[in-house]
């Protein structure tokens, strides 16, 4: 789908988030779940080339080293690669080493943004972590800090304990999964809500997906990315084929109006 001056999008047609300590966050990134090796270098070094500025990895993706080297070879210079981990709640009590491998795979001496992946079991143990994410973000290691699959109020305890919000909750997003209350709490409280795996359980054969689709000569996979970012949550498809990567980043010719967004959010209720 060509943009409607005649371009295909790129990667400065891409709107960020200002997060806390001065880190903006690409609104359209990569995920690279289950991208390992060849395939996940290869990978992510197609995204890189199609425009691509924000990378979402994690330690237990087990792929960093594929990201650092796509990073290396794309010839993109690192500041203008958005980089996110994660860190298993497993891993809760070995905060710096964990983030300080984490660094040395991704060849690179800070991460734009380190999420704990999923809430640890306890209060005491979710409170630990998030004490030791804002010491290390203090430090530099990581310009942003948030969660990932976080209630709102797992973060409220969170933030009554250290005065504190996440920057990001990443959590699993679709149509089907539209909550106004959550976007608008988690806005309330200045927290970005990034959703992940945006294609992976929607049905993209549904006609209000599709007639939308119609209307703009796009696909539907095409209009549920834009539906994300027309709610302004920042979206990371994952694709290992080159022509879904390059269809996933060019969304940024078309828009989608109020009534449409409407349609789309409906589909929650069915």
């Amino acid at each position: 789908m060509k943009a409607d001056n005649g371009h295909m999008s790129d990667a400065h047609d891409v709107p960020a988030v200002p997060l806390r300590g001065g880190a903006e966050m690409p609104m359209l990134g990569f995920g690279t779940w289950r991208l390992r090796g060849r395939e996940g270098c290869e990978s992510v070094r197609c995204a890189l080339q199609t425009g691509y500025r924000h990378i979402d990895t994690a330690s237990m993706y087990a792929n960093e080293d594929e990201v650092g080297r796509a990073l290396r070879d794309s010839g993109v210079e690192r500041k203008d690669v958005f980089i996110t981990t994660k860190l298993r709640p497993s891993d809760a009590g070995r905060e710096r080493a964990i983030l300080k491998a984490s660094l040395r795979a991704l060849g690179t001496d800070y991460v734009d943004l380190w999420l704990v992946h999923w809430p640890p079991r306890g209060r005491a143990d979710r409170r630990h972590v998030w004490h030791e994410f804002l010491t290390l973000a203090d430090e530099g290691l990581a310009r942003a800090v948030g969660v990932s699959n976080y209630s709102i109020d797992q973060i409220d305890d969170l933030i009554a304990t250290t005065a504190r919000a996440p920057a990001v909750n990443q959590v699993h997003w679709d149509p089907s999964r539209y909550d106004a209350g959550f976007l608008t709490a988690s806005l309330d409280r200045g927290v970005a809500v990034e959703g992940y795996s945006p294609l992976k359980e929607t049905d993209l054969a549904d006609p209000v997906l599709t007639e939308i689709a119609a209307a703009h000569e796009v696909s539907a996979a095409q209009v549920v990315l834009r539906w994300h970012i027309e709610h302004q949550i920042t979206v990371i498809p994952r694709s290992s084929n080159p022509g879904r990567i390059a269809a996933n980043f060019d969304i940024f010719g078309f828009s989608l109006g109020p009534d449409e967004v409407a349609r789309i959010d409906g589909l929650a209720a069915r």
